[in-house]
């Protein structure tokens, strides 16, 4: 692998994030504060505990899930498809690079970013809230295997948009809600049991509730589940980027 190559790619995409380093802290740190006073106060008050934990603390990792995967998303999307926007994508194409040190630059940065937000958001909530990780190893590589899932989802997104209306589509009409609807704020055991089966058909739960279980040591689903929903997530993104390069759909036209 050429390791230069994809330092060059990294750095590059890293250079927008850091020339905006005091925004890019700055925004997650103010809308962290801003869900702790709305829902740590209007609804935490109202409920005192949710499966033994406080309210408070109980959405700290659907929080920190909603604007890692948000942040994934927007960052690797933006990050390919404006080489597309601009041309330069055809001088990336006839370098002497392979798919994988592309996608490792891209998807790297775009993940290393994401991370970063999350560490804010997390050193945020502490602020806040009392927060004890029972198991930091899982929180850890399930937030990085959440990290690279979504940037690579993001990268695809960047490659299938065609215009920055369809750039934003998949993001805000599809990913948001099913973050918001996959227990982020609450337990799916709180609502009916219809409504629990449904949600259940929801990827996205699997994911905030492997990670809320690295926190508390309670989970909606099992914990298997969470490792093979998003080892399967992974997969198919791979499979799908590699098939991209393979026939060149929507790079070389």
């Amino acid at each position: 692998m050429n390791l230069r190559a994809v330092k060059a790619i990294y750095m590059y995409e890293m250079s927008r994030f850091f020339r905006t380093l005091a925004q890019s802290f700055i925004s997650p740190v103010i809308s962290t504060s801003l869900y702790f006073v709305v829902f740590g106060t209007a609804i935490g008050s109202r409920i005192d505990q949710v499966e033994g934990v406080s309210y408070g603390a109980f959405i700290v990792p659907g929080l920190i899930m909603l604007s890692v995967i948000t942040q994934a998303l927007s960052n690797a999307s933006f990050g390919i498809y404006f080489p597309k926007f601009i041309g330069t994508v055809f001088e990336l194409l006839s370098a002497p690079v392979n798919f994988l040190e592309i996608v490792a630059g891209y998807v790297g940065a775009a993940a290393t970013k994401a991370l970063f937000i999350g560490v804010v958001i997390l050193g945020t909530a502490s602020l806040f809230v009392d927060i004890h990780i029972q198991h930091p190893l899982a929180m850890v590589a399930f937030l990085l295997l959440t990290c690279i899932s979504f940037a690579l989802f993001g990268f695809i997104i960047g490659i299938w948009a065609k215009n920055f209306e369809q750039l934003q589509l998949i993001p805000l009409l599809v990913v948001t809600p099913l973050v918001f609807l996959g227990g982020s704020f609450y337990s799916i055991s709180m609502l009916p049991p219809i409504w629990q089966k449904i949600t259940l058909f929801n990827p996205v739960v699997y994911l905030i509730s492997g990670f809320r279980w690295s926190f508390f040591g309670t989970a909606d689903v099992p914990i298997g589940l969470s490792l093979l929903a998003i080892a399967g997530f992974m997969g198919l993104c791979i499979a799908a980027v590699w098939w991209i390069f393979r026939t060149g759909w929507r790079l070389r036209s």
